[in-house]
């Protein structure tokens, strides 16, 4: 730890981010500003300008307020609530010497904002960890380099330092293979790994002679699979199943939240029915491309997989909670942070 409190150093941490309120309007504007980042929809300007704005807002909107609806507590949003209580847990670990900031890349707190806040404060040091386990473009990237764009005018800059990913660090892992034998697992038939979708197109980009459709990432890490999403997701599956001493029969992975054929597969709202067909009548779903509870995780899970899986046949579907503030993954950050300044 003495390493660690040399200097006066800001921690920021962010997420990907929550409307508001859960009003038409405030999803509106919330889903605004996500979707028309370019590195999200990654289209030419003016189409997706034009789909965006025209198209899936408009429409996905009113959709969306609803799960939001489901989602909110009286605290307010369960994505927001998290991220507030995980800061003040790591900044009472880290104590003084360190200033932990939360922000979200949309919506607010306004990730612009907080870097204001830091900018005036005169910091050695600034680590700014996307909480995304795995990296894509569509997250991880988007953070960075919108942090780079706003330090790159401050007229005194300090040392930052950026994490790209996770998935593979031991203090995440052994948050969530915590978080994973609370739920006891042997009280299953099969645990299903599912995973945040993207498009194929921004998977295939890190895939420059193997298209990611056909990518051995399915049963080990390729050569080129360090910031494959697709590569990063399934190894992140391995290694829980490993701590977990599962066999390859016990387990499977899925992707949800997709916006069109097109994403990774197989889908997690068409294999759950699937796999009532198999004779798994007591499923646990884990997601691990989310650190926090949030609309995927709480709504998309929780709720619709379980009643797709009842509907088909199944008799019992549990969600694994999410890291959130869990006094581990606190552990896994001060571990993450250390290393990274070490």
């Amino acid at each position: 730890m003495d390493k660690m409190i040399k200097k006066k150093r800001a921690v920021l941490l962010v997420n990907v981010g929550t409307p508001d309120k859960p009003t038409v309007l405030a999803v509106r504007r919330y889903l605004t500003q996500f979707l028309n980042d370019a590195r999200v929809i990654d289209l030419p300007w003016l189409f997706r300008k034009i789909l965006v704005n025209l198209i899936i807002v408009p429409f996905r909107a009113p959709k969306s307020t609803k799960l939001y609806q489901q989602l909110w507590t009286e605290q307010g949003s369960p994505l927001l609530i998290n991220l507030n209580r995980l800061c003040a847990k790591l900044q009472n670990v880290l104590g003084d010497h360190y200033k932990i900031y939360g922000a979200m890349r949309y919506g607010k707190p306004s990730l612009k904002n907080k870097l204001d806040e830091i900018n005036k404060q005169n910091f050695e040091e600034l680590i700014v960890i996307p909480l995304f386990p795995q990296y894509a473009s569509s997250t991880s990237d988007t953070v960075i380099e919108f942090v780079k764009g706003e330090t790159k005018r401050w007229s005194t800059k300090p040392t930052i330092r950026f994490v790209k990913q996770f998935y593979d660090h031991p203090g995440f892992l052994n948050a969530f293979e915590h978080q994973i034998r609370q739920a006891n697992p042997k009280n299953f038939d099969h645990i299903l790994f599912s995973f945040h979708g993207l498009p194929i197109r921004q998977v295939n980009k890190i895939h420059p002679k193997t298209k990611a459709e056909e990518c051995s990432c399915t049963e080990q890490m390729p050569a080129h699979g360090k910031y494959c999403y697709k590569a990063t997701c399934y190894e992140t599956t391995r290694l829980l199943a490993k701590r977990l001493n599962l066999g390859k029969a016990d387990y499977s992975v899925s992707f949800q939240s997709r916006l069109s054929k097109n994403w990774l597969q197989p889908f997690t709202d068409e294999y759950i029915g699937q796999l009532t067909t198999q004779g798994i009548k007591k499923l646990l779903v884990v997601v691990p491309s989310f650190v926090a509870d949030c609309l995927e995780s709480n709504v998309e899970i929780a709720i619709e997989a379980r009643q797709i899986f009842i509907d088909s046949g199944g008799e019992e579907l549990v969600m694994v909670e999410s890291l959130n503030d869990s006094d581990l993954w606190v552990e896994g950050l001060v571990e993450i942070i250390g290393q990274l300044i070490s």
